[in-house]
């Protein structure tokens, strides 16, 4: 790959991590969908975007948890069953067909809800409505942790785009605080399965240091953002645009 491959993926991967990290999120699947454009070899992408992963996730689960944002209580039964299910998924090698399209179905509706739910406060009367917040009950959120640290391994995301809006749907975190529970449990799936791929074959390109610097910079600047400054609807709407990337992401792999 020439110098000006290595730079164009650069920038992707910067505002890829600035992007995802203002919602709490790694920016898995934005790397992935950078690094095909360019025609990385398929056996270097999931490796690479895992480690990008622990980077930027690590940092916004800093800026987060100084925030006061890190539903760390609510998190603990999430964790517990999705660290060996991605460590599982990330040592197995899923031909994409069968999970591409439902996934993106997935990650459609729970924009288009996302998005609805911005239109409606935007043109209600008054003040938007209070979040209520509710308990998750154990095996709900051991079951759904699982499933989702499975699919994490598999595809080689973090799972904070497929937790975020389950914990807002089912109204057992508030918007920032969904964003803080996503960069913890994206950090110890992108580990986990990161662990599990080397077990297998692992490939990492010799410009990933290039590559982790760049990812480093946007998610400073996006992760400070997020846990600081944007409003929830300006979350709900970056965290919209985020599950649109991934799931367009999933209907080309």
């Amino acid at each position: 790959m020439g110098w000006e491959s290595v730079i164009l993926l650069g920038a992707l991967i910067f505002l890829a991590a600035l992007l995802y990290s203002s919602v709490g999120h790694g920016g898995g699947s934005g790397y992935l969908a950078a690094m095909a454009l360019f025609s990385l070899a398929p056996e270097q992408m999931k490796p690479t975007a895992l480690s990008l992963n622990i980077f930027v996730s690590s940092i916004a689960l800093y800026q987060f948890s100084r925030a006061g944002s890190v539903p760390w209580k609510l998190l603990a039964p999430f964790v517990a069953l999705s660290i060996p299910m991605a460590f599982v998924g990330g040592a197995v090698q899923l031909p994409p067909v069968y999970y591409g399209p439902l996934v993106s179905a997935a990650l459609f509706f729970a924009a288009w809800r996302l998005l609805a739910r911005v239109w409606a406060n935007r043109t209600s009367k008054g003040a938007p409505p209070v979040e209520e917040v509710r308990p998750a009950p154990m095996w709900a959120a051991a079951g759904s942790g699982g499933a989702i640290g499975l699919l994490s391994g598999l595809t080689g995301v973090g799972g904070g785009i497929f937790l975020s809006p389950l914990l807002m749907f089912m109204r057992w975190a508030d918007v920032r605080s969904a964003a803080g529970a996503a960069s913890a449990f994206i950090l110890v799936n992108s580990i986990a399965g990161l662990l599990g791929h080397v077990t297998s074959t692992v490939s990492l390109p010799a410009m990933i240091p290039v590559w982790a610097l760049c990812a480093v910079a946007g998610g400073l600047i996006g992760s400070y953002r997020g846990s600081r400054k944007n409003s929830n609807d300006v979350t709900r709407a970056l965290l919209a645009l985020v599950l649109i990337v991934a799931g367009a992401k999933m209907m080309l792999v």
